[in-house]
């Protein structure tokens, strides 16, 4: 997939189609699906926002644990972006906790359109026993996820250097990680071109 053909994805027309807050209530598997998911605040929906260049067509919240269902985002009518609630909010009540985990976990363990799962990690805060865990059930499922930093804006160059290699020495330790990472920014707009390419390319299969 070209740089040039990917640019040309994520320029057209990607809109809203559907929200989805327990497991019976997915879409139809029409299209290939990426989704996004990790810790609540990890920038999921503001990296939906920065690669399809719009500001609002995710919502960004300040307030961990506010997305609570998943949101379908169909991208030219050749895949669907898919955003996740968050995982491991520890002031969400525990009854409200266990019903967004087991919903991200149906949708992730079942999907069969389901083509890559992109895992986030705060570039400032590394990777967590909660993302591990995480990591862990997408291996035992077999679904291939992608590793990737957000935030590095935040990190001097010698912190991202450092970031992006224990980052990778994380993907060697399981099985179902794909074995490139990826650097992003969404305020920065630091390493789009990569992820956008890599999207487009599972469009074009």
């Amino acid at each position: 997939m070209t740089d040039e053909a990917a640019r040309k994805l994520f320029a057209g027309p990607c809109d809203f189609i559907w929200g989805a807050s327990a497991v019976d209530n997915l879409p139809p598997e029409k299209l290939p699906e990426v989704a996004f998911v990790g810790r609540s605040n990890a920038g999921k929906s503001s990296l939906v926002n920065a690669l399809t260049g719009r500001k609002t067509l995710a919502r960004v919240s300040n307030t961990p644990g506010r997305t609570r269902q998943i949101n379908f985002f169909d991208l030219g009518g050749r895949i669907v972006l898919a955003d996740l609630p968050g995982y491991g909010y520890a002031r969400a009540s525990r009854s409200l906790a266990e019903e967004w985990q087991s919903l991200i976990f149906a949708y992730l363990r079942g999907r069969a359109n389901l083509a890559r799962v992109f895992v986030l990690i705060d570039a400032r805060r590394g990777t967590m026993d909660t993302d591990r865990e995480a990591c862990t059930l997408l291996d035992q499922a077999a679904v291939s996820y992608v590793l990737t930093l957000t935030k590095i804006d935040q990190l001097s160059p010698g912190e991202r250097t450092e970031a992006e290699r224990a980052l990778s020495d994380e993907a060697g330790r399981h099985t179902a990680a794909y074995p490139q990472i990826f650097s992003t920014s969404a305020l920065k707009a630091l390493g789009l071109d990569a992820l956008k390419a890599h999207i487009a390319a599972l469009a074009a299969n």
